[in-house]
């Protein structure tokens, strides 16, 4: 299950990890990575790398992509719809907009090939050879956006040397009222099929259960707008997730020198509406009736907003000039503490609630794609390598709004992607130089359905008016062009310059319409034709345009060798992510400025760092250290305000350290440590569009400034073969999820424990393994909005309750 981390100054303490077999070979083993489109050894890459191969990963029991995040210090995630949507944040950089038309800033990529939509970062992670975890911008040799780094999945590749196989199931339950549970079953079988061709076949079929417990209609009006229920199936319980996956690759050894590999990948995910929970919230506005602050209702509250001692009311000047269905009219809050319609959480933070908006198997992602490469080693020793790779992506996801029992509104977001790129690169050697230089094309046509529901019965959407979508319709197609080179020279034996140049040629069209549609169900979204002038907000809006740049990021760094154990680099790299297109909600369009908040600028970032890789104790520790200075111009932010948001730019800086330490200190014994600390700053941050505020300085939003890790894992011989016990404990203080910074905008701190128990038999081709996850059941905030001013709420998504599994792998060949 996914497991995550949280404040400013972030420390990711970090105790052991293994699999099962031999402790030293497994933690220490050489980790090869492609960091610099080479094959190299982790200790001899100066770049702050984490990397776990495919065996590591599975005694950490990562499921989901992003699971790595835990185990790697100043990495984080972000995200939205409960969960469902999660991608990462590294070093404090993130970029949350909800629709699928935006690129993040840190790029992921599976088996070389660039996964475009930012939301698409979400999947199962199976038949894994590695994942590399890049930190800092890797805008030289990748390109794509990766100003704040990338994430790298690396599948297994066919052998022509042995057959293999394993067969991996697990049951397991989570501890809340809802008797939800899991069952993940994963193979593959790969090995030669003759001289010159091997194949590996790989699946997935993971199936958890509801595990948010929806008590609807609990603490539901008694009657009036909002009372009755959006339709039949309401109710449902929360947070299930039906996965199915496979992967197909063949490789054709050509001749001695030319390799042909391909493969193919498919999956389908169907989901419950997204597991958010409302916790009662109250802005409080200034003199001037201006938003200025949200905090956690006070039990005894009964007021909209607090307007010193007044009553502001539910019309907070709050940059959203378009709420359907939210509290303006009301006389206060019918229940002391409770939102504006009454509402309070049955259990609080715990796994009980009551939500009106939720249906069984009511979204959908679905992704598709083929990934072909070519590597010819000439006669010069030159390796031309080419890479293509398409991508097709779709999805709709639905969440409650206000994740409460009235029916107000509905969010869903919706995408029909395709991406395409072609790599096509050259690797040469001579005494002193290693050398890279490539050409790379992408091309991404993105189609993106957002928007706000008023279901049958809501408050918008009982007569007078109808039941409607409010939605937001882009497209938006990118093509970029870069060329690209490195270079290492060597100075000396010791002493080693590496210097890089990538030059980008980017330009995207886009088209929206902003408006609203008749709504044709629950499970439908912007069907038909704009009403014109709905709700008297003058829609539909249109916006079409294009642009145009030339972009570039480069690299200059110094490598010195002091001996075979200890490498010492330092250097200054440039990244650039693309200018792009805002396609907000229709209140957040109309409070940012109409059309012209559409457009954002590209961000650069000018990074500083140094650091060095040691190895010591007969080769039984590794430490890795790095500081690191960001200096960004136009970060790209994304700034949320009533029910809507866009992405602004505003300058930013963050200043950081990171500290690994790995060790087999005695046998049966592996350790690891691992330690990160920043200070991040969003500058100049207006609370809303054309605020007479004085502009804030703001931390940027989840991005935690203290983590904590300590894992440890020990083995020894036992019945036959070899018992484990593995442990870990993570703490982490508060992150804002809004980047106005408001009280009531965080989570809280936590203390995560984690635990495994197993055996593995002689032979290694058994193995049984018992795991609890969120061991003492804590309360770990991932995704969040503030809605304030719509319900008087903010919803808010945590990782799910404690889990317990057992797991049975069985290896054969």
């Amino acid at each position: 299950m996914g497991q995550w981390n949280v404040r400013k100054c972030g420390i990711a303490l970090l105790v052991g990890l293994t699999a099962a077999g031999a402790a030293q070979a497994q933690v220490l083993e050489e980790v090869v990575v492609t960091a610099q489109k080479r094959e190299q050894s982790l200790q001899d890459v100066g770049i702050a790398i984490t990397a776990f191969s495919g065996a590591q990963l599975e005694a950490l029991g990562v499921e989901e992509s992003f699971d790595v995040a835990l185990f790697s210090p100043g990495v984080h995630i972000s995200g939205n719809l409960a969960g469902q949507n999660t991608q990462f944040t590294i070093r404090g950089v993130t970029q949350n907009d909800f629709n699928d038309i935006v690129e993040a800033p840190n790029a992921v990529y599976l088996d070389d090939g660039y996964i475009a939509v930012a939301q698409a970062q979400t999947f199962a992670v199976f038949d894994v050879d590695r994942v590399e975890i890049l930190k800092g911008p890797q805008g030289t040799l990748f390109g794509r956006n990766a100003t704040g780094g990338l994430v790298h999945y690396l599948s297994r590749k066919p052998s022509f040397d042995e057959n293999s196989g394993f067969l991996d199931v697990t049951y397991g339950q989570f501890d809340s009222n809802a008797d939800a549970d899991q069952i993940r079953v994963e193979g593959a079988i790969g090995g030669p099929l003759s001289d010159r061709v091997a194949g590996r076949a790989a699946f997935l079929y993971n199936d958890i259960g509801g595990y948010l417990n929806n008590l609807y209609p609990f603490a539901a009006p008694p009657g009036g707008p909002g009372a009755a229920s959006p339709g039949p199936g309401s109710g449902a319980d929360m947070g299930d997730n039906e996965t199915i996956a496979i992967r197909g690759t063949l490789d054709f050894q050509i001749s001695d020198k030319l390799l042909f590999r391909v493969s193919a990948n498919y999956a389908d995910s169907d989901v419950a509406t997204g597991p958010y929970q409302s916790k009662s919230t109250i802005g409080v506005l200034d003199a001037n009736g201006e938003l200025v602050n949200v905090i956690d209702t006070p039990p005894n509250e009964t007021r909209l907003t607090i307007f010193g001692d007044q009553d502001g009311g539910a019309d907070a000047i709050d940059g959203d000039q378009f709420l359907p269905g939210g509290g303006i009219g009301l006389p206060g809050r019918p229940v002391p503490g409770g939102d504006f319609f009454g509402y309070l959480d049955p259990d609080g933070d715990d796994f009980d609630t009551s939500s009106d908006f939720a249906f069984q198997d009511q979204g959908f992602t679905e992704t598709w794609g083929i990934n072909a490469r070519f590597e010819y080693e000439m006669d010069n020793g030159m390796l031309l390598t080419s890479i293509t790779d398409y991508k097709d992506y779709e999805k709709l996801l639905f969440i409650d709004v206000d994740s409460a029992p009235v029916n107000q509104l509905a969010n869903y977001a919706g995408v029909d992607s395709s991406s395409f790129t072609q790599e096509i690169r050259l690797n040469w050697e001579t005494d002193r130089t290693r050398w890279v230089a490539g050409f790379y094309y992408l091309n991404i046509d993105s189609m993106s359905d957002n928007g706000l529901k008023a279901p049958a019965n809501s408050i918008a959407g009982s007569p007078p008016f109808a039941p409607v979508d409010i939605g937001v319709v882009a497209d938006l197609e990118t093509d970029s062009y870069s060329l690209f080179g490195q270079v290492e020279y060597d100075f000396t034996d010791r002493l080693t310059g590496i210097f890089g140049l990538r030059a980008i040629r980017e330009e995207k069209d886009f088209s929206t319409g902003i408006g609203v549609f008749l709504s044709q169900g629950n499970f439908t979204v912007n069907q038909g034709d704009f009403l014109p002038n709905a709700f008297g907000a003058g829609s539909p809006y249109f916006f079409d345009d294009s642009l145009s740049d030339t972009l570039w990021a480069g690299k200059a760094q110094l490598d010195f060798r002091v001996n075979d154990d200890l490498l010492l680099y330092g250097g200054i790299n440039r990244g650039v992510k693309a200018a792009s297109y805002n396609a907000p909600l229709l209140g957040a369009f109309l409070g940012s400025g109409g059309n012209e908040a559409l457009p954002y600028a590209e961000e650069e970032l000018t990074a500083y760092e140094a650091g060095f890789k040691a190895t010591f104790g007969d080769g039984r520790s590794r430490l890795n250290g790095t500081v690191f200075y960001y200096d960004y111009t136009d970060y790209q932010a994304f700034l949320f305000v009533g029910v809507g948001g866009v992405v602004i730019n505003a300058d930013a800086d963050n200043i950081g350290a990171e500290l690994e330490f790995v060790t087999s200190p005695a046998e049966g014994w592996d350790l690891l440590l691992s330690v990160s600390a920043f200070d991040a700053t969003v500058e100049d941050v207006l609370l809303r569009n054309g605020s007479p505020l004085p502009p804030r300085d703001v931390d940027p939003t989840y991005a935690p400034e203290f983590q904590a890790t300590a894992l440890a894992r020990y083995e020894w011989e036992a019945l036959g073969g070899m018992m484990h016990v593995r442990g870990d404990v993570s703490y982490s203080d508060e992150f804002f999820y809004n980047l106005r910074n408001f009280d009531a905008d965080k989570f809280d701190s936590y203390t995560l424990v984690n635990a495994a128990l197993g055996w593995t038999n002689a032979e290694e081709s058994l193995s049984v393994t018992l795991d609890i996850n969120n061991l003492t059941d804590e309360r770990i905030g991932i995704q969040g909005f503030d809605l304030a001013t719509l319900c008087g709420c903010n919803e808010v998504a945590y990782q799910p309750p404690r889990f317990v599994g057992l797991s049975a792998r069985w290896s054969f060949f």
